[in-house]
């Protein structure tokens, strides 16, 4: 199904903004979140009977990244033995994910694709989407097909893990407007809540070296923990378990991020 183009379809947006939002930080974070997700998704990679088959051309648990952008995380868990797809909506993006995979010898399946239209029944054993990129969609029941999508993705016993700022989070650390350089730009931010905190207005300004201006204003729907759960569970999962860090820490008020883990049913 083709649906119309929002924001982030545009490609340009992405290719700009590309160097602040991957940062060194985020690159330094890609073994955390790496052992987080093989951790809560309860694969042990490391098993006897794995490391036995580990010559013989046995495939490692297979994994989902979805909207992988650069295959920040996608490429660690090739890395680790896990069997991995990527799919993102911005080609430049998997054209370098591609680059990286092959340079690394990696064989890693990249999908240019709509996540609210992938689907491959029954076939992963851990479906991820990291680093804030959940909520964006105009319409909320997209949201949902998201969520759908990666449950009938999922093997019996498998795990979806979302990654996503809290509602209760964005409330707490709420600044109005702020500005930063990162990598030779200067970026302006201001942030508005709209529908009563159920979303934050974005809206971004980019100034390059040469002067050149890119502005752009998006919406992203808020969801407190016990929203998304019950997003979860309404999907299908049979449980969900959230966390406020890669550490397996309590979402309370020291939370970082809002982790979410949809287990289905065996």
């Amino acid at each position: 199904m083709a649906y119309k183009k929002e924001w982030f379809n545009e490609e340009r947006f992405w290719e700009a903004y590309a160097p602040i939002m991957f940062d060194p930080q985020h690159w330094e974070e890609v073994s955390l979140v790496a052992d987080g997700v093989t951790r809560l998704a309860q694969l042990n990679l490391y098993d006897e009977k794995r490391l036995q088959n580990s010559g013989s051309g046995t495939p490692g648990p297979w994994a989902l990244d979805m909207c992988c952008g650069f295959g920040r995380i996608t490429l660690e868990l090739a890395r680790r033995g896990f069997t991995a797809t990527g799919v993102d909506i911005t080609q430049s993006y998997l054209q370098t994910a591609q680059e990286d995979a092959a340079y690394e010898h990696l064989d890693i399946e990249f999908i240019h694709a709509d996540v609210r239209s992938f689907r491959r029944p029954h076939f992963f054993d851990v479906v991820t989407n990291l680093y804030i990129s959940f909520g964006y969609f105009e319409n909320p029941d997209h949201d949902r097909l998201v969520v759908q999508n990666a449950y009938e993705s999922l093997k019996p016993g498998g795990a979806f893990i979302v990654e996503t700022l809290g509602k209760e989070i964005a409330v707490r650390d709420f600044v109005d407007r702020e500005w930063f350089t990162r990598a030779g730009l200067t970026i302006l931010t201001e942030y508005t809540p709209v529908d009563s905190w159920g979303g934050l207005k974005n809206r971004w300004i980019l100034l390059n070296k040469g002067g050149e201006c890119l502005e752009r204003t998006f919406t992203q729907r808020l969801y407190a923990a016990t929203e998304l759960r019950r997003l979860l569970l309404d999907a299908g999962f049979a449980s969900v378990e959230l966390y406020g860090d890669w550490n397996d820490g309590v979402y309370d008020n020291r939370a970082q991020i809002l982790i979410a883990v949809g287990r289905k049913a065996p």
